[in-house]
């Protein structure tokens, strides 16, 4: 009976490791590891997609010739954005409204549109739209002056800043104390 090679030098046969040995348990925490790291990386690109988008948007829709808005005007600009899928919505409703129909086509994208409009308007109406919006403080500076191409890299360097609806309220009760104070002033200066 002819001999078995034996291994040279260092080189061993690989043996199966038992599944509750050290080795075994070392080797499962690894794989854990990695999952979770390519979880988080995945979930930073899909949420920097997301402001992406919307820097995007808005770079879309500002004037050229203007490079700082008012609150008011920032306001104006967040509320069509807020309204961006009103055609959409009118379309889907239109298909559904023909006669004959058994069922309402298009009624997964429906609701998918309905919840992203009610949740971008709670936070509008409440803390502030997620800080990417940075309109009165030279977004158009901060945008095209660094020739932003919708690269997502870039986008930590963008300088980003809270807007809300309660921000065009207290800057109208701000303007509407002052002028108060200003005809209070006036009228003490007539006495």
């Amino acid at each position: 009976m002819p001999k078995t090679a034996k291994p040279k030098g260092g080189e061993q046969e690989k043996k199966a490791i038992h599944p509750y040995s050290r080795k075994a348990a070392q080797l499962t925490k690894e794989a854990h590891k990695q999952v979770k790291k390519e979880k988080l990386k995945n979930d930073k690109a899909f949420r920097l997609s997301i402001v992406g988008e919307k820097l995007l948007w808005f770079q879309c829709h500002l004037d050229p010739d203007k490079m700082e808005y008012t609150k008011k005007e920032a306001s104006e600009l967040v509320e069509n954005y807020l309204q961006r899928f009103r055609d959409e919505l009118e379309q889907i409703e239109l298909h559904n409204s023909i006669k004959g129909r058994q069922s309402r086509q298009h009624s997964s994208r429906e609701t998918v549109i309905k919840q992203t409009m009610e949740r971008e308007r709670q936070q509008y109406e409440g803390y502030g739209i997620v800080g990417e919006i940075n309109i009165m403080d030279r977004f158009r500076e901060a945008v095209y002056g660094k020739d932003w191409d919708g690269d997502l890299k870039k986008l930590p360097n963008i300088k980003m800043r809270k807007l809300s609806s309660k921000d065009l309220c207290s800057s109208r009760m701000e303007k509407a104390n002052i002028e108060a104070g200003n005809e209070l002033l006036a009228a003490q200066d007539v006495d």
